[in-house]
Order: C-alpha cells, then sequence, then structure tokens
C-alpha cells in the first residue's frame, strides 16, 4: 500500500488493498454496502475508487426492473449516487465533511443493459467550494450514455 498517501481514507486504502486480490472489488462492494446499506439493493460492483473518479456496475436483474423490462431510473440514481459516495470519500480532504444538497439528471435511453455508473470531478472544485459538482453518467454496455447529470456536493470544514 505504498503508492497510497499518508492521508489517505478507510474507502481510498481499502479499496487499493482489495483491488489486486482475486475477488476484491467484490469484497470491497460488500463492505461498501454495507456501511451504507441502501446501496445493497442495486447490489453494485466497484470497478474504479480513486481520488476525482469513481466507477460501478449495476447489473439489470429483475429486483431493479420497471414494467418494461429496463433498469429503473431511480435504480441508476441509486447507482449514480453510490459512485459518487465513493468518489467523494476518496477525495474529500481530511479537513473537510460532504453532503450531497441535489441532484439534476437527465433520462437519454432506455437502460437494457448492465450499466456503468461512473461519478467524476475536477481537482479544483475540491478547492474551490463549499459547492462541489459531480459529474454522473450512467452508460449500457453498448457504450450508449442513458442518464448523465450533476450531483452537487456542499463541502464544509469538520467541527
Amino acid at each position: 500500500m505504498s503508492n497510497i498517501p499518508a492521508m489517505a481514507n478507510q474507502v481510498l486504502a481499502m479499496w487499493e488493498k482489495l483491488r489486486t486480490v482475486p475477488g476484491g472489488d467484490r469484497v470491497f462492494s460488500l463492505g461498501f454496502t454495507r456501511k451504507a446499506p441502501y446501496f445493497r439493493s442495486i447490489r453494485p460492483r466497484f470497478v474504479q475508487v480513486s481520488p476525482n473518479y469513481a466507477a460501478l456496475v449495476l447489473p439489470k436483474r429483475r429486483a431493479v426492473q420497471n414494467h418494461i423490462g429496463t433498469v429503473h431510473a431511480i435504480a441508476v440514481c441509486n447507482g449514480l449516487e453510490a459512485a459518487m459516495g465513493a468518489l467523494a470519500e476518496a477525495t474529500v480532504p481530511a479537513d473537510k465533511r460532504w453532503l450531497p444538497k441535489g441532484m439534476e439528471v437527465a433520462y437519454l435511453a432506455k437502460s437494457t443493459t448492465d450499466l456503468t455508473c461512473a461519478a467524476e470531478t475536477d481537482p479544483a472544485d475540491w478547492t474551490a467550494g463549499p459547492d462541489v459538482p459531480v459529474r454522473v453518467k450512467a452508460t449500457r454496455t453498448d457504450g450508449t450514455t442513458v442518464v448523465e447529470g450533476t450531483i452537487h456536493l456542499w463541502v464544509t470544514d469538520k467541527k
């Protein structure tokens, strides 16, 4: 773990430790959903967690489908929020804390396959705050973007 900065938080340190172990991404994903149980409903599998970027796969399965057999829009938003949460935990400066304060999304295409939910920020956003915009996007396995938008974070000093 020598490539992890000394001030790295627990989420990033755990990802760095587990990502190279066979099945480590699944162990990390289970641990993440244990800490934030609501995300368990979509069964995310994280594929990348780093400062300013995180991505997960949201499997298309019956429990997240709507009446027309596509991944429900709220399940997609849940995946985007989980990716944002991992990004925020991996990026937030040690003397700061974050809270989501809003989400704006556009539904662009049907979610007919497993989805990759990704969240991304620019490093400068974390020092310009307190409003930190996180760009989010969900894509199908064929590369089609199905949902994109912004989740706004409120980043303040820890008390």
